[in-house]
C-alpha cells in the first residue's frame, strides 16, 4: 500500500496544536497588520515536536514533497519543511547536481521563507553553502533586492562564509546595511560581525575602529556582546 508522507506528517504535526502558544508567536512573530510577519497563520507547536517530526520524516519525504510543504499557509509546516530541506542539502555531500535541485526550490519559494526563523534556520546551510562554492550574483542581489527577509537571507548566509575564515562579504555587507532602516538587519548585521570576532577579534576592532561611530545602535550592540565590558564601554561612547 502507498503511504501519502506527506499527509501522514500533517496529521502527525495537527496532534501538537497548541492555541494559546499559537497566539503567542501570532504576536511574537509580528502577525499583525503592519508587522514585519503580517497574516502568516500558527498552529503552535513547540520547537521540539517540530524537530521529532522532521527527523521522522526526513528519509521519506521526496523533494516534490517539500516544495509542497515550504508552501503550506502554516507556519511550522514551512518550518519543517526547510528543516528536512536543509538536511537533504547537507546529506547530498558531493552530488551536486541534488545541492542544485534543492538551491533552486528554496529560491522559487522563496517568498514562503517570510520571517528571520525561517530565514535564520536555512540560509547558512543552503544558500549559504551554495554561494560560497558557487558565483555570489545572487547574494548581491538579494542584498540590494530591497526585500526585508532577501536582505536578511543575504547577510546570514555569510555565517557559512565565516565558519570558514572567509570575512570580507560580511564585512561589505555590514557597511551595506548602516543606513538600513530595520532593526532585524541591524540585528543580523551585528550578529555576524560577532561571529567574526569569535574567530579573529583583530578583524572585527579593526571594522569597530573605522565604522562604529556610524553603526545603529542595535548592530552595535549586537556586534560587542563578546568583547570585554572595557571595550564595550569605549565603543559605545564613541
Amino acid at each position: 500500500m502507498n503511504v501519502n508522507f506527506k499527509l501522514e506528517l500533517l496529521k502527525d504535526l495537527s496532534k501538537y496544536k497548541d492555541e494559546v502558544f499559537a497566539k503567542y508567536n501570532a504576536k511574537f512573530f509580528r502577525t499583525y497588520k503592519g508587522g514585519y510577519g503580517e497574516g502568516d497563520f500558527f498552529w503552535g507547536i513547540r520547537a521540539s515536536y517540530l524537530r521529532c517530526i522532521a527527523v521522522k520524516y526526513f528519509k521519506c519525504m521526496t523533494l516534490e514533497d517539500n516544495e509542497e510543504l515550504l508552501q503550506y499557509i502554516v507556519h511550522e509546516v514551512r518550518v519543517i519543511a526547510l528543516m528536512i530541506l536543509t538536511e537533504m542539502y547537507r546529506k547530498a555531500n558531493s552530488n551536486s547536481g541534488l545541492r542544485f535541485d534543492i538551491m533552486q526550490i528554496y529560491l522559487r519559494n522563496f517568498k514562503y521563507i517570510n520571517n528571520w526563523d525561517l530565514v535564520d534556520l536555512s540560509a547558512p546551510h543552503i544558500p549559504g553553502h551554495y554561494w560560497y562554492k558557487n558565483s555570489l550574483k545572487d547574494l548581491w542581489g538579494y542584498a540590494k533586492s530591497g526585500n526585508l527577509w532577501k536582505e536578511r537571507t543575504s547577510i546570514v548566509s555569510t555565517f557559512y562564509f565565516i565558519k570558514h575564515g572567509r570575512f570580507a562579504e560580511t564585512l561589505k555587507l555590514s557597511k551595506l546595511f548602516m543606513p538600513h532602516k530595520h532593526d532585524l538587519i541591524h540585528k543580523a548585521s551585528g550578529w555576524m560581525l560577532r561571529e567574526i570576532g569569535k574567530i579573529d577579534v583583530k578583524q572585527l576592532i579593526l571594522f569597530l575602529d573605522a565604522y562604529s561611530r556610524l553603526m545603529p545602535r542595535t548592530m552595535l550592540r549586537y556586534s560587542i556582546e563578546k568583547l570585554s565590558n572595557e571595550e564595550k564601554e569605549y565603543y559605545l561612547k564613541r
